[in-house]
């Protein structure tokens, strides 16, 4: 009899997890931040070139599984919700591999009043309580700091040339269709070189990213070449993807549209854009800072797991 049924997590692995998620709503708990639920399907979709939507069809019409909780939120918190976080399943249609699931689960919060430094100040605290038992250390770079240090370049200068020597100075071999698309560049050197200099055995910060890569975060008041976002690492593992949020209805608009101009540059299919977010922004969305991070990717760090399998439930049902 095939033992196919069985799951790919172990009992004692899943009972560990589900001590993890009860710490992490205790955590926000403690501080007030309210837990809720929002839909994982929509007419919209997130349009970033980096993401790829999952979609389904009901009633003759298009539906897309979210790739994060994110613009359900941003409508709560236009509502008066107030500060909330939510534990979803979340659904990217991407490769599958030792760190990537197609289907995993998300953690993200919002804090009124926070701007992105005092979020990482905050993810600390609940990392520190998350691995009690291990030893934990924090590092913070700005993402032109740390491109300097691992490439003797500055990001926020260099040019798609300066960019393709500065691959061949350190034999970073490139793939096929990069051409003169800067941010790919940018994070093919990130990827190949920056972040595998990380710290091994500790978590870093990179924030302050390059304003075309802000996503829905806002340009930083003190140069309009920076955005105020952040990335959490541990070692070279990407894990959390934070920005003191974006209010301004007018300039996500631009935003939306540029993304789908780059996919279709690409040959990408074009998203459709989430109007309601946008009505969301226009009513008043409240200064605030937010962040998702990949509960099972942080599970994996604190169990020790060498892929992601070991920590789902049932992750092997992409690999048929």
């Amino acid at each position: 009899m095939s033992q196919n049924w069985r799951p790919t997590a172990s009992i004692l692995v899943l009972k560990e997890k589900a001590r993890i998620l009860q710490r992490i709503r205790a955590f926000f708990v403690q501080r007030k931040v309210l837990e809720v639920d929002t839909p994982i399907i929509s007419v919209a979709a997130m349009t970033d070139p980096q993401l790829e939507s999952f979609s389904t069809q009901y009633n003759q019409k298009e539906f897309y599984l979210h790739t994060s909780p994110e613009f359900y939120m941003k409508r709560l918190l236009a509502a008066g919700s107030g500060d909330i976080f939510q534990l979803a399943k979340v659904f990217r249609d991407d490769e599958k591999g030792r760190n990537h699931n197609p289907e995993f689960t998300m953690l993200e919060w919002y804090r009124l009043g926070f701007n992105h430094h005092q979020l990482m100040d905050e993810m600390e605290a609940l990392l520190t309580d998350l691995m009690a038992n291990k030893p934990v250390v924090f590092q913070k770079t700005s993402y032109q700091q740390a491109f300097i240090n691992q490439l003797e370049i500055d990001p926020f200068e260099a040019d798609v040339i300066g960019l393709k020597q500065c691959a061949e100075k350190f034999n970073i071999e490139t793939p096929q269709g990069m051409d003169d698309d800067r941010d790919m560049w940018l994070d093919w050197l990130m990827v190949e070189r920056v972040a595998p200099g990380f710290s091994k055995n500790s978590f870093t910060f990179l924030y302050d990213y390059p304003a075309s890569q802000a996503s829905l975060a806002r340009l930083d008041k003190e140069g309009e070449r920076k955005a105020n976002r952040f990335e959490l690492f541990y070692g070279e593992l990407e894990l959390a993807n934070g920005f003191y949020e974006l209010t301004d209805a007018d300039e996500q608009a631009r935003r939306f549209e540029n993304d789908n101009i780059v996919r279709q540059q690409r040959g990408q299919k074009l998203m459709p854009v989430d109007g309601c977010l946008l009505d969301a922004l226009r009513s008043g969305l409240p200064e605030c800072s937010g962040v998702a991070i990949g509960v099972d990717r942080l599970m994996m760090l604190i169990m020790g797991a060498e892929h992601i399998n070991e920590v789902i439930s049932f992750g092997d049902e992409f690999s048929g």
